[in-house]
């Protein structure tokens, strides 16, 4: 996959700024695999980036919790192969570090 960023930022709208940036980067430039990945990813990012903002969140804790809650939803509704929900946590899991 692409370069991960090292140093994200602890400023919610800067965060969610950098994560649509590498998703998008994926998208443009990633293998099928990644590209499918990103794209799953940047739905349920794009849904929670929008709930976060309605909703006036201003920590990346609380986005992050709104973002594992719908993933974990999706999940339990098989959404994705056990393989494919991993690519997704780990895909996630690198923005988070």
């Amino acid at each position: 996959m692409t370069q991960a960023i090292t140093n994200f930022s602890t400023d919610l709208p800067e965060f969610t700024q950098q994560v649509e940036h590498y998703l998008d980067n994926v998208v443009q430039h990633g293998t099928d695999e990644q590209l499918f990945t990103a794209s799953y990813l940047q739905g349920h990012f794009a849904v929670v980036a929008g709930q976060s903002s309605l909703e006036g969140f201003e920590t990346i804790a609380q986005f992050k919790e709104l973002m594992e809650q719908s993933l974990n939803k999706a999940f339990a509704a098989n959404e994705l192969e056990a393989n494919d929900q991993k690519q997704v946590w780990s895909l996630w899991n690198t923005f988070l570090q």
